[in-house]
């Protein structure tokens, strides 16, 4: 993003002492409420305000905009998102094809938990993801997929490995995106998530065929 956007959606300032951080943390429970009851095209200052229990002014001392607070509703998400990717991936007690597993479906089941936050924080905010924030949580993504196909493929190509990262943090994105587009019962989710993860430990186990 460029830094003539950058200001507008960055936070005003950060908060240094405990009820500063309070107040910065019930503004950002506010906000997800909000876009979750109301969507992304009511959502304004001054509900999050009134959700909160602060007044409108309290909020523009951390965010200049409802830009800034949707921003780093969605800079969170990544970060966290990222972690969670890293974790699993780099738990050395689990085979590889374990970790795996263990990711698709905790990432399925993240998509259809939080699905209205995510589509609304989608429709508010698609520059977002050319910000710094938003390359950082990409390359920490390909920096952890790389790292694990190279473990679980240690005898394929170079070129096969980093098409296979591709393919599967791709299709888990895309994948789990539209699955989560409609309410599902815990036995969709886990039903989708074996399938799914089914198709990448057979992909990842032809690679390694001679």
């Amino acid at each position: 993003m460029s830094e003539r956007s950058s200001p507008q959606i960055s936070s005003r300032k950060q908060p240094r002492q405990a009820r500063s951080t309070e107040l910065v943390s019930a503004v950002l429970q506010a906000a997800v409420q909000v876009l979750a009851t109301q969507g992304a095209r009511r959502f304004t200052m001054a509900r999050v305000a009134e959700r909160a229990g602060v007044s409108v002014g309290s909020v523009y001392q951390y965010f200049p905009n409802k830009a800034a607070i949707l921003f780093r509703l969605q800079s969170d998400e990544w970060r966290q998102t990222c972690e969670m990717l890293r974790n699993i991936l780099q738990d050395n007690g689990k085979l590889p094809f374990e970790r795996l597993r263990t990711l698709v479906q905790a990432f399925i089941q993240s998509e259809c938990d939080e699905a209205l936050i995510r589509v609304a924080l989608s429709d508010a905010a698609p520059l977002y993801r050319d910000a710094p924030e938003a390359q950082e949580a990409r390359a920490s993504t390909e920096q952890a997929m790389g790292l694990f196909m190279q473990e679980v493929l240690p005898t394929a190509a170079a070129e096969h490995r980093t098409l296979a990262a591709d393919l599967i943090t791709t299709t888990l994105s895309a994948g789990g995106k539209q699955f989560s587009a409609t309410p599902r019962s815990p036995a969709e989710i886990e039903k989708y998530a074996q399938a799914m993860a089914d198709m990448f430990c057979a992909y990842l186990a032809s690679l390694e065929q001679p």
